[in-house]
């Protein structure tokens, strides 16, 4: 789980995100390097971000929690269905 706490440090010590580390430190990549060679798309997008921040993070750890879910639900499907196999065999 990424913290809201952090993204805003992040964001704030990046030259109010013009250098875009929050964006690195939420996984993304290549709007981290375009915030890094366009000053946070000239201040602007920098400016968005310290408005949406807190959504994203909820977003990034809403996407990680289904990621968990979908792999526990698909490791129950197998077990299971290797358990319902062997009874039948």
């Amino acid at each position: 789980m990424k913290s809201k706490g952090i993204a805003y440090l992040l964001w704030l010590i990046s030259f109010f995100g013009w250098l875009g580390f929050h964006r690195f430190y939420l996984g993304k990549i290549g709007t981290g390097i375009l915030w890094i060679i366009t000053g946070g798309v000239f201040g602007i997008g920098s400016l968005i971000d310290l408005f949406t921040l807190g959504g994203q993070v909820d977003q990034y750890n809403t996407n990680e929690e289904l990621k968990t879910l979908r792999t526990t639900a698909n490791e129950i499907g197998r077990i299971t269905a290797a358990t319902l196999k062997q009874k039948s065999s």
